[in-house]
């Protein structure tokens, strides 16, 4: 890899992007154990996000989207790879189904499950708590994995754990949820701009003052100017605030040996990087 110093991106997904919901991205640098905020980007369409996977590296990018089917979901609808852990065939295969037919397989697999069962889970979302990667609605992840991950291997980007791309552009799962539950549960984002609170900005604030202070259970913390905290409390979304939190992550898990990525992952699930401390000592 190149010795210049890689740029770090944060990226919060959108399945169908549009103006009014794009995909935000955090362009960063670290140095050490800070992170500086470079600017953020709003990129309107797939294909825009598909530009940014194909830049020069070096780059690190943490994705708010999962990369991998729960193995429990795989084995059971017998999709090609999934026996042979061969994640690349089996994402070819998962993801050249359309949405339609992946929906019905869904339901029937839920249905045939026991009340609070419905979903089988992938080990880091029971870890990180996150949604499991098959639901598909609310939020609608598995049409993010949908969308997403086949542009991933298009673009012939490095996967730790999963795909061995070009070495100087490293993807790696993020979610931002997990980083700020590691200060509150309270809600800070809604989609809906009647809900736009000041009670949710206040919670971006303390939110954004965790960060910079270092208290979210990584190695980096965040150096930001007030006019860049304003805007990102301003920003009632969440959106932002959620890619910045995503390139954290993707500071936070260069520093680790490995990624930070467990000894063994499961090679058809793949691994949130970038978890708090705390959650990694579990893992």
């Amino acid at each position: 890899m190149s010795a210049t110093p890689p740029a770090i991106l944060g990226i919060d997904f959108s399945s169908a992007p549009s103006r009014r919901k794009p995909i935000t991205v955090a362009r960063g640098r670290a140095e050490g154990g800070l992170l500086m905020l470079d600017r953020i980007d709003e990129l309107p369409t797939l294909a825009g996000f598909e530009a940014l996977l194909a830049e020069p590296g070096p780059w690190i990018g943490g994705f708010d989207f999962p990369f991998g089917w729960p193995r429990e979901l795989a084995l059971h609808e017998a999709w090609p790879g999934a026996a042979d852990d061969d994640w690349r065939h089996l994402m070819a295969h998962s993801c050249a189904l359309d949405r339609p037919a992946l929906r019905e397989r869904f339901r029937a697999f839920c249905a045939a499950r026991p009340a609070g069962g419905k979903f089988a889970h992938r080990a880091t979302d029971r870890l990180a708590g996150s949604s499991p990667s098959m639901k598909w609605v609310n939020p609608p992840v598995a049409w993010m994995l949908h969308a997403g991950v086949p542009r991933l291997i298009a673009a012939g980007v490095s996967i730790p754990g999963l795909l061995a791309g070009d070495p100087a552009r490293v993807a790696l799962e993020a979610y931002p949820g997990v980083l700020a539950r590691f200060v509150t549960r309270d809600s800070y984002k809604s989609d809906d701009r009647r809900r736009h609170t000041r009670e949710r900005a206040a919670v971006r604030a303390r939110l954004l003052a965790a960060a910079c202070a270092g208290e979210l259970g990584l190695e980096v913390r965040l150096r930001l100017g007030e006019a860049e905290a304003a805007a990102l409390i301003e920003d009632g979304s969440g959106d932002r605030l959620d890619a910045l939190l995503c390139a954290l992550q993707a500071a936070a898990a260069r520093l680790r040996p490995g990624w930070g990525l467990p000894v063994r992952i499961d090679p058809l699930e793949g691994w949130i990087a970038g978890l708090p401390l705390r959650a990694e000592a579990a893992a």
